[in-house]
């Protein structure tokens, strides 16, 4: 069985090698009178929510600090808004929210009516997402199996296609449990082994949430998901495939604390008469009521203690959001370290330091975290600070399909792997 493996291993880098030399689709890529090709490397996208870079320690974090060791990592900008559905989709479809129409956690559509990323119903309706396409439905039409544990847009069929396994997200789950069940999924025979896994931990997001970044519940959270990360390493290396497998760790955003009294109520923002909310929380949504258009803009527009505001066509430039029809006409801003809730939710918050994202995507606080490592990739590397919109080409690059159109650059990761990529320098 070593040997087994330790010749799988070796059949897997050589095909990974080979395959990364272009953006070719694996369809292509294998002339039909080739002889038997070896069994694909698999990609595995794994997602720590919340996790600022900053948290990448060697004494806190001795798993991830390995994979950053021996391979790439950096820290990333979150698309505009920093918020966990939004990224999410960036990082697998290349498109920035305002393009693939996930353009808050919390959303309003002419045609849709109400989406709530707590609302199984909407997250699983695949007429929200299919203004992208993940990774998971390209490879699965260029014939490659894949399997997502968790991650926003999995349970939906979007353009008609599902991966080949999926789940609903159910946080109950523990950490130990998911990685075994991704190992067994690795563990298949190579006909129905997948190609592309995604695995999910939201502990550190729900931790920070509740208790400040600089909380011991978030430290411990931030060890559990080393732990998981660490069982997951070891799986692959007594399979012998961790030398064959790319391994690629994000987040969708970082954290700031917020004090209890940095906390505004929405109905203080505006007279509930003159415009009704969309989002609340950072990036706030209002929509004018028929006639109070004048009152509503002169209560919101403009710079606020804590927030500013803006018609929807006339935001920053540099977030890339407001054309899309999901948009609310009015969107409010709140300064790094503010939270804006509905009232009723306000008078449920207990008094103490809560942590929160959201905020505009430049700040350091709301940075995420990238690390991947594999045979195509360089080992030692650290590079510079990126948009997250560009992990989309490298990612299907290390999957062998060709990417989509959208809002990337295949040239801003070059650096991360190790043959150049023709048409960028290094």
């Amino acid at each position: 069985m070593t040997t087994f493996r330790a010749l799988l291993a070796s059949c897997c880098l050589a095909w990974t090698l080979a395959g990364c030399a272009g953006w070719r689709s694996v369809a292509q890529s294998t002339p039909a009178a080739a002889p038997i090709a070896p069994a694909p490397a698999p990609l595995v996208l794994v997602s720590l929510d919340g996790f600022h870079p900053d948290w990448l320690d060697p004494a806190a974090t001795p798993h991830l600090a390995r994979l950053a060791r021996e391979g790439v990592s950096a820290a990333m900008r979150p698309s505009y808004p920093s918020l966990t559905f939004p990224n999410h989709y960036t990082v697998v479809t290349g498109r920035r929210p305002d393009r693939h129409g996930i353009v808050h956690n919390i959303m309003r559509d002419p045609a849709l009516g109400r989406f709530a990323n707590s609302d199984p119903e909407a997250v699983g309706d695949g007429r929200w997402w299919q203004e992208g396409e993940p990774l998971w439905v390209t490879a699965e039409k260029a014939g490659l199996r894949t399997a997502t544990y968790f991650w926003p847009g999995s349970e939906a069929a979007v353009h008609g296609v599902r991966p080949s396994r999926w789940k609903r997200y159910d946080g109950t789950i523990p950490a130990q449990a998911r990685v075994d069940e991704v190992l067994a999924w690795l563990d298949a025979p190579a006909a129905a082994r997948p190609r592309f896994v995604t695995l999910y931990f939201g502990m550190v997001d729900e931790a920070v949430h509740d208790h400040g970044p600089d909380s011991a519940q978030a430290r411990a959270a931030i060890a559990a998901v080393d732990a998981a990360l660490g069982r997951l390493v070891a799986g692959l290396e007594t399979r012998g495939l961790l030398d064959a497998v790319h391994l690629v760790v994000v987040s969708d955003h970082g954290m700031a604390a917020v004090p209890p009294t940095q906390v505004l109520a929405l109905e203080d923002m505006v007279d509930p008469a003159d415009a009704e909310w969309v989002t609340y929380g950072q990036v706030l949504g209002f929509v004018p009521r028929a006639g109070r258009e004048a009152a509503a803009e002169a209560a919101l527009l403009g710079t606020h203690r804590g927030y500013a505001c803006w018609r929807r066509e006339a935001l920053p430039a540099r977030w890339h959001y407001g054309t899309h029809r999901r948009v609310p006409p009015i969107v409010c801003q709140t300064e790094e370290g503010w939270d804006a809730l509905p009232r009723a939710r306000l008078a449920q918050r207990p008094a103490t330091v809560r942590g929160s994202h959201g905020y505009d995507p430049a700040l350091a606080s709301m940075r995420a975290l990238f690390v991947a490592r594999g045979p195509a990739l360089r080992a030692g590397a650290t590079l510079l600070v990126f948009d997250n919109v560009h992990v989309y080409p490298l990612l299907a690059r290390l999957l062998g399909v060709d990417p989509l159109a959208g809002d990337w650059d295949r040239c801003v990761l070059a650096g991360a792997l190790r043959e150049p990529v023709a048409g960028c320098g290094r």
